[in-house]
C-alpha cells in the first residue's frame, strides 16, 4: 500500500537565495581566489617549517586550534630529524601536550590531535615515538 504523504509533499522553501559565494571561495577585483582560512594556515605552515602538512594535518589544526608557533614548529623540525637520524618511517612526535603522526620519508605531517582530543585514541601503525 502506497503512503499518500509521499506523493502529495512539497518542501517548505523559506528565506532568501545566497547571493554572495560562500566563505573562502570568494574573488577579488582582479577575480582570484582570497585566502580561506586553511589556506593562510598552509602558507603560514609551510614559510616557517621544514616539514610539510597534509591537507588533512592542516584541517585537524584548524578543527582543534593546535597552537603553531614558531618555538612548537621548530621542536616538530627537531623531533622529525631525531626519527629520521633513528630510521623511524611513521613515529608519532610529541610537542608538548599535542601529537604529530609524521611521514618521515615524504617529510609529512599525516595529522595532528591535541591533548583533549586524545584521551581514547589508540596510534597505530606507528614505529616508534619522540618526545619533545
Amino acid at each position: 500500500m502506497d503512503d499518500m504523504r509521499l506523493k502529495f509533499y512539497n518542501p517548505v522553501v523559506s528565506g532568501t537565495p545566497r547571493t554572495q559565494p560562500a566563505v573562502g571561495t570568494s574573488k577579488d577585483a582582479e577575480g582570484s581566489d582570497k585566502g580561506s582560512f586553511q589556506s593562510m594556515l598552509t602558507e603560514a605552515i609551510r614559510q616557517n617549517s621544514e616539514v610539510n602538512f597534509s591537507k588533512h594535518a592542516v584541517k585537524r589544526v584548524a578543527e582543534h586550534n593546535i597552537e603553531l608557533n614558531g618555538d612548537n614548529l621548530n621542536r616538530l623540525n627537531e623531533g622529525v630529524k631525531i626519527a629520521n637520524d633513528k630510521k623511524l618511517e611513521e613515529p608519532l612526535i610529541l610537542v608538548g601536550s599535542t601529537a604529530f603522526l609524521v611521514n618521515i620519508p615524504n617529510n609529512t605531517v599525516i595529522t595532528a590531535v591535541d591533548s583533549s582530543n586524545m584521551k581514547g585514541n589508540v596510534f597505530t601503525n606507528i614505529d616508534g615515538t619522540v618526545i619533545i
